[in-house]
């Protein structure tokens, strides 16, 4: 999700997120993490900043009403054979949940959203390893692909 207005509210509303979002994107999420080998544990993983590398955005954007966030499927495709499925309820019920409590958190640390952030709400399935030469490509409901090559 990509904001046009800055999230100020400790409170805010998820009618007010809606409001302050300008659009969602298809994205997936490279996870990366300096622990050897994945022997990590919760606290490894918040040290390791959520094991977060980077991430790929679809190029064309929806308006929220035309999506059904809470209820949409999701296919992850690994070289054309599906290797993950799931659905917006596994964030935190809702991706509108998990990015209000991301707004929350972060205004009560003193760095609210600000318009031209871009939310990841969280992962609709699990994590597939990727090696070179891989080609991923994530459906959601309601979105157009995105797609990645690792080289």
């Amino acid at each position: 999700m990509v904001l046009d207005r800055d999230i100020t509210d400790a409170d805010v509303t998820i009618a007010q997120l809606i409001q302050a979002i300008a659009f969602a994107v298809p994205a997936l999420e490279i996870v990366d993490s300096r622990i050897k080998d994945w022997r990590i544990i919760i606290v490894d993983t918040v040290s390791d900043n959520g094991a977060s590398s980077r991430y790929v955005l679809g190029l064309e954007p929806r308006r929220l009403h035309d999506l059904d966030l809470e209820n949409c499927g999701m296919t992850l495709s690994r070289n054309g054979e599906i290797a993950s499925i799931g659905t917006g309820s596994a964030c935190l019920g809702h991706p509108l949940k998990a990015a209000q409590w991301l707004a929350r958190i972060l205004i009560q640390h003193g760095e609210p959203l600000r318009a031209g952030d871009t939310i990841l709400t969280g992962a609709l399935g699990p994590m597939i390893e990727a090696r070179a030469g891989d080609w991923f490509e994530s459906r959601i409901g309601g979105l157009p692909a995105v797609r990645l090559h690792f080289r």
